[in-house]
């Protein structure tokens, strides 16, 4: 469908094209080369850890963290239902289970009440999502963590750059995933990258992205034999990919900036229309980046077709991983989630990106105020 308002938009520039157009023009390092090293660094940097490795996707990203911490047979990861099913999913990939614990209503992320009565002996590791741009409560499930002497993972896929208290979401746990996939903040069509303080993850998670082979040197430029010292997968990000990263990389900031001053006009927008709704509140010790502008109504389904009617995407993020067919009929989870299926039934995402106008924003206020007052 071609939607009047979509809802995302890549920001993009000449930096892009030219960035890419570099590699290209090299003739040679189109899968490996210095654009990968200069994305880490600049990763690394921006979060503030020693070291940031990338990979091929998010989602490879979160399957070798698990594999890198040790994680596998027996062992039970403590994660959200309202999350992508990547984030549930890659338990398994370890041959280790994904156990749901509930949500709280102010930020969408795991309820660190509900994570402690998850807690068993076979718990080793949680996992929270920081939904859309948004903090979670990262450090009550760091100290949790730390209690229990278990291990925390964020999988901050929407949020670089959010922040708790002016400390960058990343640096709580003892690794973090973040995605650069297309409707994210900044993108490189698909990407992922981990950020750790471990050298030993670091290096771990370097071999398993390349076959277990010890990446010494570029393996397409030299003709000296790099051994092969553990088992290991092609999860590499090419440099074609890593260059669009690092120009990319150079306008997060302003992306960051432009959509929070959109979110903060579109709040506006839909109370002075009239729409009974609930809109964004970020709190003040939380940085938000809005990656998704998330609104909630009593008639979520139906002022989704109101709005697709008018041409504007609006979708639900995200439907709970455990009412999925593949997780309630063929895996035969049952959690009690309610507060997890209460915010799902509500919750609906409007679009947002850099490039809305105050024009598009008000079409959306508008239609979200003619169809709270026909109700």
């Amino acid at each position: 469908m071609n939607w009047k308002i979509p809802l995302f938009k890549i920001y993009s520039d000449d930096n892009d094209v030219d960035q890419v157009a570099e590699v290209i023009r090299s003739g040679m390092n189109w899968a490996t080369g210095p654009k990968v090293n200069e994305l880490e660094s600049r990763v690394a940097d921006y979060v503030g850890t020693k070291y940031a490795v990338t990979l091929n996707s998010g989602t490879s990203a979160l399957h070798a963290q698990l594999l890198a911490h040790g994680i596998g047979k027996g062992d039970e990861v403590i994660v959200p239902s309202f999350t992508f099913i990547a984030t549930a999913n890659c338990p398994f990939f370890v041959g280790a289970k994904p156990k749901f614990a509930d949500i709280e209503k102010d930020y969408y992320g795991l309820d660190p009440e509900s994570v402690k009565e998850c807690i068993t002996k076979k718990t080793k590791a949680i996992m929270p999502v920081h939904v859309g741009g948004y903090a979670c409560k990262i450090e009550e499930l760091r100290e949790i963590a730390d209690d229990h002497g278990i291990l925390l993972f964020e999988d901050a896929a929407e949020s670089l750059g959010a922040k708790v208290n002016n400390k960058m979401v990343g640096t709580f746990g003892e690794s973090s995933m973040f995605s650069f996939c297309g409707p994210k903040v900044i993108t490189t069509g698909e990407g992922g990258v981990i950020v750790t303080d471990s050298k030993d993850i670091y290096e771990k998670i370097k071999l398993l992205r390349s076959h277990g082979r010890a990446d010494t040197k570029d393996y397409f430029s030299t003709n000296e034999y790099l051994d092969y010292i553990s088992l290991g997968y092609n999860f590499r990000m090419s440099n074609i990919t890593a260059a669009l990263g690092v120009a990319q990389m150079d306008k997060l900031d302003k992306i960051i900036s432009i959509r929070r001053k959109n979110a903060e006009y579109l709040t506006k927008a839909i109370k002075k229309a009239g729409g009974a709704v609930k809109t964004p509140s970020p709190s003040k010790d939380r940085f938000h980046l809005f990656q998704m502008y998330t609104i909630e109504s009593e008639d979520r389904d139906a002022l989704m077709k109101a709005l697709g009617d008018a041409g504007i995407m609006a979708k639900l993020y995200f439907p709970p991983v455990h009412l999925s067919h593949f997780y309630r009929n063929v895996l035969k989870y049952s959690p009690s989630l309610p507060m997890t299926e209460k915010l799902a039934s509500r919750c609906l995402t409007l679009p947002m990106y850099p490039q809305l106008t105050k024009d598009e924003m008000d079409l959306m206020a508008e239609q979200i105020g003619k169809f709270s007052k026909r109700r």
